[in-house]
């Protein structure tokens, strides 16, 4: 039988490598906010013929847009789609660009267009906010609840939470990254993608706490980290399987549906795989770690990753 729950340590030491990589990203990266949340106007623009991205943004700089960001998306058939994003523009100004584009590249339509004013930014930031607080109390209270006639029903909330926390802070490291290398800008899809990566850790780690639970009721050892270790092994084909076919989805949703949802695609992609890691490795073996008192051992590790 494979002993996940004795390897905990070994766990949390790739989980926090991985959290102190993500920080350290964040730290000095960052994440490029979209208009949703800066404020300015995203324009899309479909040309007839294939135009490069490179002379598009150079000519945009020559028009006066110098901090334009340029998103690609091309067509096997030729031409491309690009979603041009620079400061508010009104409506003399979004017509004046988009006939000097079509002057320079020849013929272009306007697929999408949208403005956001710095309060409306404000506001939306703060929003996204509150609901990924709410999504993350919302969890600790419900497992709490589900779990309330368990020993300790607090630590399997609290440990839910941590995980979806590691997963979250995991999938948005990751992103700050390729938005450093490939430009990429957080909008509301991205917030989508972080709530939907919460659900799904959240539901991944229920199951096992489930299994967990069930084996409990039937006194299967006296061991709670044997209980732990073979809740999570009667889980494991269950959970990788159904981590397995979400990713070929998301990946198909990535490669065919385009840059319209990349964003969320992307956040979601990372997410399923922190959170397949982090429902098998790391919130059960905290429900160890707190049922054995093993916080002590467990602080003089991440005082080492410092």
């Amino acid at each position: 039988m494979f002993d996940i729950v004795g390897r905990r340590f070994r766990f949390f030491l790739i989980s926090g490598v991985a959290l102190l990589i993500a920080i350290i990203s964040l730290a000095t990266i960052g994440l490029q906010s979209g208009i949703e949340f800066s404020s300015g106007s995203m324009t899309t623009v479909s040309f007839e013929k294939e135009v490069d991205q490179g002379e598009l943004k150079q000519e945009l700089a020559d028009l006066g847009y110098p901090n334009a960001i340029v998103q690609s998306e091309i067509r096997p058939a030729g031409g491309g789609v690009f979603y041009i994003r620079t400061a508010e523009l009104g409506d003399e100004e979004k017509a004046q660009l988009e006939n000097d584009l079509a002057a320079r590249f020849g013929n272009l339509t306007e697929t999408e267009f949208s403005s956001v004013s710095p309060m409306v930014a404000e506001e939306t930031a703060q929003n996204a906010a509150i609901a990924v607080a709410v999504a993350a109390i919302g969890v600790l209270l419900y497992i709490t609840w589900a779990f309330r006639r368990m020993p300790n029903p607090f630590h399997y909330g609290t440990c839910a939470v941590i995980a979806l926390v590691h997963d979250t802070l995991v999938a948005i490291g990751v992103f700050s990254i390729l938005g450093g290398i490939l430009g990429w800008q957080i909008n509301l899809m991205f917030i989508t993608g972080i709530l939907a990566v919460i659900g799904y850790s959240v539901n991944n780690t229920v199951v096992i706490f489930d299994r967990i639970r069930e084996n409990l009721t039937k006194g299967v050892s006296p061991n709670f980290e044997v209980v732990v270790n073979n809740s999570l092994v009667g889980t494991l084909s269950r959970s990788l399987n159904t981590s397995l076919t979400t990713l070929l989805v998301v990946i198909a949703l990535l490669l065919f549906v385009g840059a319209s949802i990349q964003n969320f695609a992307v956040v979601l992609l990372i997410g399923i795989i922190a959170g397949t890691y982090s429902s098998l490795c790391i919130a059960p073996t905290l429900l160890v770690v707190w049922e054995k008192g093993e916080w002590g051992r467990f602080l003089r590790l991440a005082e080492a990753l410092r």
